[in-house]
């Protein structure tokens, strides 16, 4: 009879790891459930493997798409992981169902490792915790927490949601700018095309009339000719501006400097406020929820936080959090967190709804952004307007003033 070797959790956590016969798979698997274990890997008794040895990939690897992972196929990753863990499937056999979906060939090529690695006993999050640029400590910590508490497939629903939130979120910003922004460049092409281009065209035929300009169109003629006898230099001192100033914000002290201005913008720096409120709420509420202690998804919260400002906060807060003080009394000492958000926090500690609390401030938050952006390009279109619509009338005035004057000239 055949010999398998698995690795199981039970009901408290506990990871249990034996050899034992069974006339198929999936006879064992249905004995194991009997035994109220969550199953983790099933491997054939005779396959070998060391974990961290380098794993073969098959030349199927090379049928993906794209070669990064982005975050949709880690969205529908997780998902498909939740789904089939849900519906009974081993850990194992689902990774290899995924494997053969993926459209990714790196993220192919990580399952593989994975499903090899898992074959020589590792845990799931132990395996995902040796590839830091694809699954960062949200997952482990979150794929951990489910592990031990035998909520894997409820836990990975979670994490889905809260990727597919977050990709949600972040396409809506880009869609909500992407218009501003061709808006912008278009009207600034605009202007450069007149400025080298029409202006030294009129300046010719001005010249043949032996005038003198008038002072607008005096103006226009040395900036165009300005522009166009330094226009490398002016792009090189630009690139060399840009090029300071990204080494700079790339400095831990340039990029707080950075941060906190963008606080400060008049506008716009409420923006960016409710935007790292609106993630820090969304991973605490998943974090809580799954079952994670409130100073490990603060330190989640602070190493994952894409912006220093905001992990310095959250790392004082955790701090104080360490030594016995509540969580909103900590949120509301560091000023960064709105009365709104110090209250709700202070009524889930109260009545033990943390999570539940978290999730209704970043529905707020999300809201705010959202009303915000669309507030914004709705009042953006017809400033830029405005503003390209006066530069070029003064610009066509400037041109026109010399033939209205050569008229009166001929009259």
């Amino acid at each position: 009879m055949p010999s398998f070797f698995y690795t199981a959790r039970d009901r408290s956590g506990k990871k249990i790891t034996a050899y034992e016969e069974a006339s198929s798979l999936d006879e064992l698997a249905s004995r194991l459930h009997a035994k109220n274990l969550v199953i983790i890997t099933i491997t054939s008794q005779s396959k070998e493997f060391k974990p961290g040895a380098k794993a073969e990939i098959p030349v199927s690897a090379k049928k993906g798409r794209h070669w990064g992972v982005r975050q949709s196929d880690l969205v529908l990753y997780c998902r498909q992981l939740s789904t089939l863990l849900g519906a009974g499937v081993t850990i194992l056999k689902a990774l290899e169902i995924i494997q053969r979906q993926v459209d990714s060939r790196r993220l192919y090529e990580i399952i593989t490792i994975m499903i090899r690695d898992m074959e020589a006993g590792l845990s799931l999050h132990e395996t995902m915790a040796k590839h830091p640029k694809v699954f960062s400590e949200l997952w482990v910590n979150l794929v951990e927490s489910g592990e031990a508490s035998g909520n894997l497939a409820i836990v990975l629903s979670r994490l889905a949601s809260y990727l597919e939130r977050a990709e949600d979120f972040k396409k809506r910003i880009i869609s909500a700018l992407i218009y501003p922004a061709i808006l912008l460049f278009a009207g600034f092409g605009a202007l450069f095309f007149l400025t080298v281009k029409i202006i030294p065209a009129f300046v010719d035929i001005f010249k043949g009339f032996n005038m003198t300009l008038p002072f607008l169109t005096q103006i226009l003629v040395s900036i165009s000719n300005f522009m166009r006898r330094y226009l490398l230099l002016i792009f090189g001192v630009v690139a060399t501006g840009v090029f300071l100033l990204r080494s700079y914000i790339k400095t831990n002290k340039g990029r707080r400097n950075f941060e906190s201005l963008l606080f400060k913008l008049p506008l716009l720096g409420d923006f960016f406020h409710a935007m790292a409120i609106e993630r820090f709420s969304s991973e605490m509420s998943t974090l809580i929820e799954s079952g994670v202690p409130i100073l490990f998804s603060l330190e989640i919260a602070e190493r994952s936080v894409d912006n220093l400002v905001v992990a310095d906060i959250l790392r004082q807060i955790k701090e104080n959090v360490r030594d016995g003080k509540s969580l909103s009394q900590q949120l509301e000492k560091s000023g960064f967190f709105d009365p709104m958000v110090v209250q709700m926090v202070a009524v889930g500690e109260e009545i033990g709804e943390l999570s539940q609390m978290f999730k209704r401030i970043n529905s707020f938050y999300d809201e705010f952004v959202t009303t915000f952006l669309n507030r914004f390009t709705s009042m953006f279109e017809p400033i830029m307007l405005l503003f390209m619509g006066a530069i070029i009338g003064i610009m066509v005035v400037g041109m026109f003033l010399p033939i209205l004057k050569l008229s009166q000239m001929g009259g």
